[in-house]
């Protein structure tokens, strides 16, 4: 007599409810992955206004009696495309600085959109024109006012 033979493998509802569980995953895991691509992208911006910070910071620290620039003044703006991802970097007198996004994160929560850079020189004071001669203690990161960039797609260091 011979012994009947057992298949091996996956039924037709196993790989179903795999295949199920996969799509699932997916649903969920690319909405996120998108918005990590944003984040990425974002960080070029504030990576882009580098150049105005170590400017202010010098500026301030070796400026003498009040003679401060003006906004816009401070040799570090520019505007039309600096990056693929920074349309323009723009200061004002204190030395903050307004960067504004270009069109090309298809998101209309980062698009054209501000993140603001404000120097301080204690953890909670700003920097202003009476402040020369100081050092900056740090620059805060955050959206602007108004039309600024969505606060989940701002880098960790913005937070």
């Amino acid at each position: 007599m011979q012994k009947a033979r057992k298949q091996g493998g996956f039924t037709l509802i196993e790989l179903m409810i795999v295949i199920a569980i996969i799509g699932i995953l997916a649903a969920v895991a690319l909405p996120a992955y998108n918005q990590y691509i944003i984040k990425s992208k974002m960080s070029e911006a504030i990576l882009a206004a580098s150049q105005c910070r170590t400017a202010i910071a010098e500026t301030y620290q070796s400026v003498i009696d009040s003679d401060l620039p003006d906004g816009g003044d401070w040799g570090c703006e520019g505007s039309g495309g600096l990056t693929k991802y920074v349309d323009s970097i723009e200061t004002d007198s204190s030395g903050v600085i307004t960067v504004t996004t270009s069109g090309s994160f298809n998101d209309s929560g980062a698009d054209s959109k501000t993140i603001v850079l404000t120097p301080y020189y204690t953890d909670t004071t700003k920097m202003s024109s009476s402040n020369w001669g100081k050092q900056i203690f740090k620059f805060k990161c955050a959206a602007g006012s108004g039309d600024g960039v969505d606060a989940k797609f701002l880098p960790g260091s913005c937070k």
